[in-house]
This record gives C-alpha cells, structure tokens and sequence, in this order.
C-alpha cells in the first residue's frame, strides 16, 4: 500500500505566516491544512485525522496555549508545534507542560522547522512500531481509554476518579455499547489493587448448569468431566477486581451465593469440604435498572443493596453528540493500523450523517459501523455511501400489520448482528439481549 504524505495542520493568524507555512511544509511533502484562527482549527479537527500541528500562541480570540489544550482533547496523539515571535520562559514551560512536542521562535528558521517536523514524524512512526509490536506480540494495554470530552463525559472521569481508590462495591448502568466493562476496567485500573487480576464475567453468556463451577470452582472428580482442580472466578480475583456485566442474568440460587461470598468472604469449590477466602473488589453492571428486576421478584432486593453502593451511570451517545468527531478520530487510528490503511478523514456529508443518527447500539455501533467500512474497502476518506446503514430507508407503501412488522423487524436487527459481529455473544450483547434469548429468538425465526 503507498502511504499518503503525513497531514499537518498549520494555525496562524498572520495571513503571510500561514502562506509561508503552508509552501515550506508542501515543498517538505505533508499534506498541509491552513487554519487563520483557533476556531477555524479546531472546525478542521472534526471527522480529519492528523500527524502534527504548527501553532502559533499569540493569535486573537482563543490563543495557541487555548488550542493546544483542545487539540490534545480531541487526539493526544498529535504532536504540536509551537511558534512565537515574543519568547517567555514561562510561557514555553506552560506549552511544554500541557503536551507541545517543541517550541520555536518567530522569525522562524525554515530550515530548523523542517527538521523539527522531521523529528516529529519519526517519533510517531516509531509509536506506532512499537505499538504493532506489541499487538504482534499479543501484548495489550491495560485498557482502553474512555474518549470523550463532552460535560458527560469529564463528569464520569471525574466520578471514576473519586471512586476508584476506595474499595466499593460499584454498580454501572448504561445501555448497551456504552462502555460498561470499560468504566470498571478503568476502576480497576485507577485503584490500589491495579497490579493484581480484573476478572471481566459476562453472566448472560454462562450456561445455567455450569454457572456455580464457573464462580466458585470445583475439584477433580466433583462432577463427570471434572478431570482437574479449578479455582473459579471468585478466587481468580482473588486480590484484584470482579466485573459482572449483565448481572441481573443472575439466576435466584446464584443470587443467593453471591450474597453469601460478600458477605463472608469465602467461598468453597464444587465436590470440596473446604473454604477459602477471597478478597476481591466487586463492580456490576446492567444494562437495564436493577430496581424494575427486584420490585418484579427477579433480583434480590438485599444483593441490589450490596452491590449498589455508588451508582456510576454513562450517558448514551445520543446525550454526547459533541464526542463523535473525537470518537471517529480514535477509531480512524485504530482500523489504520489494524487495517493497513492510511484513511484520513469522514467526509462532511457522512460526519453530518453520523452526528444526526440516534446510534441505539452507542459507542459499539459506531466502531461496527467504521470497521465496516474497513472491511468493505474504504480508503482515503469515508463518504455517506461507506455507511450504507445511515442512508435514509425507503419509503413505505403499505404498512404491515404491527405484531408481523415488530416480528420481522427484530428478525432484521438480529440478522443483522449476526453478520457484524464474529460470535454470537457480542451479537447479543450489541442487541442488549442475554445469549439464551438470542438463541430463543433464532430458533422462533428459523434463524440458524
């Protein structure tokens, strides 16, 4: 594949400054993007992926040390330049601290600037080598980031930080593809028990006559097929986190025992006449509220106690349409290198299409839709027609009856799901339904 020439997007408020800019880098080979203003800067970030930015600090309205933080907001990885023909130590400390890779001085040195700007384009090639090898390797991140810097968005940060260095139980609520085991995981992460396991538990995706084996264990012989010892969940996180997502799946007699093992501390194996105690941090999550299970009799009301001690609730996308554009510049990063591609940008057509749609599946459905357009051959930019999903549907001329419709359109969606995802768990987790009724539901539609 030939790889495009790295955009770098040059800020300057001096109309002969910018133009200087913009020559010295094209002749340089970057692909270069002129802004006269930091709000004119930040309208080129949206749905643009790029390399590098040359800014200058003193320009009218918001100033450069302004976009730098915004700039780094919607992408960290983008490495800054910046410029001044008034130098201050306590200004060039200022940019350095809140993430500029240099600082030059006005008139500036073309020659130097081209250096520099070499210099920062290798440094990012080699981030990202090292982060192919790492993949190559196996070898993952502690987890991924949470992105977003909508007012939603930094109070959930801010939440997750004041509540990760206790040891409280932590019940998430969010709908489905909002990133639940994300939030715990960043819990996790943020807490002193970071350098011991985070156990993820999907409850809806572990047969029910297998669920008390998976949690506490069991040892060899306890049952046919028990050829070995196993620890179970509880005592593989022993020291660390246990995340249970979907957990009103929970089935009542397990319900019981859970509460038993907060409550004591202890839990003993399948087959076995001896305890041993565990010491784990436990988060829950749900995708609908709890309350509705225990006021129906499906949830005890004393484990809903035990688990909702703070109460950490994500918006949906549809709240925090003002996160898509950082969003797709995350996800534009990630299906490059994945994909060996050098996509650059979503069209403004299509970024429109996105930021009107109501994305019932989240932040999910918008990685799905992208990874789509990968898999379907997008290249250099994704155009409306990369997403067919979001093309409006055709007119309906004679409605169905609305039981048959409500039938067929979910025999649609699941159909749909199955196509998108590669198993038929995160098919039913992107539907917000447990594996058992997906797998009800297939067999009701002679779906196989």
């Amino acid at each position: 594949m030939t790889m495009e020439p790295p955009r770098v997007l040059v800020v300057d408020d001096d109309p002969l400054t910018l133009k200087l800019l913009e020559k010295t880098l094209s002749l340089a080979g970057y692909d270069v993007v002129k802004a006269q203003s930091g709000t004119d800067a930040l309208e080129r970030l949206r749905g643009q992926v790029f390399a590098a930015a040359v800014v200058d600090i003193r320009m009218p309205g918001m100033d450069g040390i302004q976009l730098l933080r915004e700039i780094k907001r919607h992408d960290p990885a983008i490495e800054v330049v910046m410029t001044t023909a008034h130098p201050e130590v306590s200004t060039a400390v200022e940019a350095l601290k809140e993430g500029a890779y240099d600082y030059l001085q006005k008139p500036l040195n073309l020659d130097e600037l081209r250096h520099r700007m070499g210099r920062v384009i290798e440094r990012r090639f080699l981030r990202s080598e090292v982060s192919t090898l790492r993949n190559r390797l196996g070898v993952r991140l502690a987890a991924r980031e949470l992105i977003g810097v909508s007012r939603p968005m930094v109070q959930l940060k801010e939440t997750i930080a004041r509540v990760a260095p206790t040891d409280a139980a932590v019940l998430v609520e969010g709908e489905t593809g909002t990133g639940k085991e994300l939030v715990a995981a960043a819990i996790h992460r943020l807490s002193p028990r970071s350098q011991a396991p985070f156990i993820p538990v999907n409850c809806g995706a572990i047969p029910a006559d297998l669920m008390e084996s998976e949690f506490f264990g069991h040892v060899r012989g306890a049952f046919t097929g028990a050829v070995a010892d196993t620890l179970g969940l509880f005592r593989s996180a022993h020291g660390g986190t246990l995340f249970l997502d979907e957990v009103g799946e929970l089935p009542p007699v397990l319900q019981v025992k859970l509460l038993r093992v907060l409550q004591e501390k202890e839990v003993r194996p399948v087959g076995s006449t001896r305890s041993h105690a565990v010491d784990f941090r436990i988060i829950a999550a749900t995708n609908r509220p709890l309350e509705q299970a225990v006021s129906e009799g499906r949830f005890r009301q004393d484990l809903f106690y035990r688990l909702n001690v703070v109460r950490v609730e994500i918006p949906p996308l549809r709240d925090r349409r003002e996160d898509i554009p950082v969003l797709l510049t995350h996800f534009l990063r990630e299906f490059n290198e994945r994909f060996g591609q050098d996509v650059r940008e979503v069209t403004p057509q299509a970024l429109a299409a996105l930021q009107a749609y109501q994305f019932p599946g989240n932040v999910r459905e918008l990685e799905n839709l992208l990874e789509r357009a990968y898999a379907l051959g997008a290249t250099r930019a994704i155009g409306l027609a990369d997403l067919p999903a979001l093309s409006p549907a055709p007119a309906v001329v004679t409605a169905p009856q609305p039981l048959v419709a409500l039938a067929e359109l979910e025999r649609e969606l699941i159909l749909r799901a199955l196509r998108l995802h590669a198993n038929r768990d995160h098919a039913a987790r992107s539907l917000g339904i447990s594996q058992r009724t997906l797998y009800r539901r297939m067999k009701e539609y002679g779906i196989r």
